[in-house]
């Protein structure tokens, strides 16, 4: 089976949000998207800006294509307001989280009228009907198909960073769960979700691609719903890795983090270097640890078994890319990914939230709908 892969301009980036309505008094999911997709017109493609997901409860907010990450958000926020100017009159409010920390998964809905979603259901059953998550994703353009899978295979390094920068979820159906990240785990049960394999050429994800086709487990290559994927339509890498964040300021530092990332190791290819990369048992190791312990992780920082702190190795990260980032535009961006690492990331914070307010989770929706509507502030 042949896959075009449909070149882009290089490192430009677009970025995908989903978000969660809830109600302003109980702060219960509620099942609001199918208002907000016919009050913009979305079915029609009048504003394409929005669309549908799985559960009538989210939508999903999308930029368009920009040079710069800072644009690619300020384009996402101007559609946070028109799905606002929805939802407000109904007393409804957005958030954004890997999780709800107290809404039960089987009162639900799930979106009618969608041929993929009813599928899924049909297909993985109970997994399906929990997926009850959040998250965001960060296009990145690639101009040249030869290196997409080196640069994927590089990426994976780096999960455990992005798992833990934007881990979110550590509350399921009101229990705590122990995990900075219960998405994570939640999300790879579904047989097409998780890690992607690391492949050695091209050829190798068209025969993968082909054998799932024959034997009937997808029907189409977009429904490999890796942590990290090709996207061929785009001519883009997509990192989906990343728990729901809860605000714009946190989506800019994530997605320059990424789109530096990726024009780094595509120099490195520039340069005739090969991108460093870590056995599949590492890397799936990693995962489960930045899911685990979120910001106070020990991780694998290469093939050799060295490890650190995530925050210490975020750190050089952050130094080694900044000439990177200076080049992109996104100095500021990449600078505020600090931030995070100094007033820790969302699942810490909705835990002290938490405590301060005698353990109430409703107190942590509140909590939520604020930083996605007022911004975070160190």
């Amino acid at each position: 089976m042949e896959i075009e892969f449909s070149p882009s301009r290089r490192s430009t980036v677009g970025l995908e949000w989903e978000l969660a309505c809830v109600d302003h008094s109980s702060g219960e999911l509620a099942p609001t998207a199918p208002i907000v997709l016919e009050a913009l017109g979305t079915e029609d493609g009048v504003f394409p800006q929005v669309a549908a997901e799985l559960l009538t409860n989210t939508v999903e907010v999308v930029s368009g294509v920009h040079e710069r990450v800072g644009d690619a958000v300020a384009d996402l926020a101007r559609t946070i307001d028109r799905v606002r100017e929805v939802v407000e009159p109904l007393g409804v409010e957005l958030m954004c989280a890997g999780t709800h920390p107290f809404s039960q998964w089987f009162q639900q809905e799930v979106t009618p009228h969608k041929e993929r979603y009813a599928t899924l259901i049909d297909r993985t059953q109970w997994w399906g009907r929990q997926m009850m998550i959040w998250g965001v994703h960060v296009h990145v353009g690639i101009e040249d198909r030869d290196k997409v899978l080196p640069i994927l295979n590089g990426l994976l390094t780096y999960i455990p960073h992005f798992q833990a920068l934007s881990a979110s979820s550590p509350y399921w159906v009101g229990e705590s769960t122990g995990y900075a990240s219960n998405r994570a785990l939640m999300f790879q049960q579904l047989p097409t979700a998780g890690l992607p394999p690391q492949f050695g050429a091209w050829a190798n994800y068209e025969q993968m691609v082909q054998d799932m086709t024959h034997t009937g487990v997808i029907d189409h290559f977009s429904e490999l719903r890796w942590d990290i994927r090709p996207s061929p339509k785009w001519g883009t890498i997509e990192v989906r890795v990343f728990d729901g964040i809860s605000s714009v300021r946190e989506v800019a530092a994530l997605g320059a983090l990424v789109q530096c990332l990726v024009e780094d190791l595509s120099r490195m290819l520039d340069r005739g270097e090969d991108i460093p990369q870590m056995q599949p048992w590492f890397v799936r190791e990693n995962k489960w640890r930045a899911a685990r312990y979120g910001m106070d992780a020990i991780i694998i920082q290469n093939a050799a078994g060295d490890e650190c702190h995530v925050r210490e190795d975020t750190t050089r990260l952050l130094e080694r890319l900044e000439p990177v980032a200076a080049d992109l535009g996104c100095l500021e961006e990449l600078r505020d990914v600090a931030s995070i690492l100094d007033r820790g990331a969302s699942y810490q914070r909705q835990q002290a939230v938490a405590a301060e307010h005698g353990g109430s989770l409703k107190a942590v929706v509140a909590h939520l709908v604020k930083e996605l509507r007022d911004g975070i502030r160190d």
